[in-house]
């Protein structure tokens, strides 16, 4: 029988192949965009499905790609809108008519402590 550490270390190898398709994926989706956004949103799909399936969270940069609610592929000013409102970037999707909001309040912090310890040392 094999034991515990065998299917640990193979769960952590699936994840790893899984996270390597993942941004495969989400490449190929970048170059087809411009040809076929069908291709593009399929691909985006299926990188979904696998980081479901393999319980892999999705980095930030690839979480703002894709519309969470109709899962196509999102481009700034081709097919969707972004705003600033409130301590959030809005994306609005062209093709489903809908929102997603990411807060930014953390960069804002950010911002403002570099700003705040670069007064003190003028002083």
């Amino acid at each position: 029988m094999k034991g515990k550490d065998y299917y640990s270390k193979l769960k952590q190898r699936k994840k790893q192949i899984g996270e390597q398709q993942i941004t495969e994926l989400f490449l190929k989706a970048e170059e087809a965009f411009s040809s076929n956004s069908k291709v593009s949103d399929r691909c985006v799909r299926k990188a979904r499905r696998l980081a479901m399936k393999h319980k892999i969270r999705l980095p930030k940069e690839l979480k703002i790609r894709f519309c969470k609610h109709c899962n196509a592929y999102l481009s700034p000013s081709v097919n969707c809108r972004v705003r600033l409102s409130e301590g959030k970037v809005v994306y609005y999707c062209l093709n489903c008519k809908k929102y997603m909001r990411f807060p930014y309040t953390r960069e804002k912090k950010k911002r403002l402590r570099l700003s705040s310890s670069e007064k003190r040392k003028d002083l």
